[in-house]
């Protein structure tokens, strides 16, 4: 039985770390091929990655992986009556594997961010951290679009945040990742978020 678990649970983990992986290759092939520009709205940043990420030949090598974008996350709590799909939960990207008949999956919710714009960092907070704290959002990580200004300075500014809210044990802490260089950690009291900032001024791009 222990085998067995352990088998799954490395399953899992090599899994996230092939989501990671083409979630990341698809943002160097976007600024490589310099197709993002930097008024995009966050959903349509997300239609371009997954582009690049269903293209990707290592999407298919085994285990294969579905993904689909804006995937719907029925709410319980509201009676079926006409129109309740409309107020559904909607995350931005979701992977999916399967093991012995097991399905799997990964979730990424995407947030535009600016390094002085205080709205768009509550945003992150509000809308993302927080739909992961209240179980809102299922298992999954956050990933932080940064159209403006530093890496460093943007993630202080949402743990200053934090820190004014009272939650500064739960700030973005960085640590090392073998596939992203700007990769961070929050504990909470019900879960850790795993946290992947995507550095876009590298780009210099605005409207065409």
């Amino acid at each position: 039985m222990a085998e067995r678990f352990n088998y799954r649970q490395d399953f899992k983990v090599g899994f996230e770390n092939k989501c990671i992986r083409l979630f990341v290759e698809a943002y160097r092939q976007s600024i490589i091929n310099r197709t993002i520009r930097l008024d995009w709205e966050e959903n349509d940043i997300t239609s371009q990655l997954h582009e690049y990420i269903e293209n990707n030949p290592i999407r298919t090598k085994t285990p294969s992986i579905a993904t689909d974008i804006e995937h719907h996350l029925p709410n319980k709590s509201i009676k079926k009556k006409k129109g309740f799909a409309t107020r559904d939960l909607r995350i931005d990207l979701r992977f999916v594997t399967f093991c012995s008949e097991k399905e799997y999956r990964v979730f990424f919710e995407a947030k535009n961010l600016k390094e002085k714009s205080s709205a768009l960092k509550r945003r992150y907070i509000e809308t993302g951290i927080n739909n992961y704290t209240s179980n809102r959002y299922p298992h999954g990580f956050l990933v932080g679009y940064l159209l403006e200004g530093s890496v460093c300075s943007t993630v202080n500014g949402i743990n200053k945040l934090l820190k004014k809210d009272y939650r500064q044990c739960e700030s973005l802490i960085p640590l090392a990742h073998p596939f992203v260089k700007h990769y961070y950690e929050s504990t909470h009291q019900n879960c850790s978020i795993k946290h992947l900032i995507f550095d876009f001024t590298v780009c210099c791009l605005t409207t065409l």
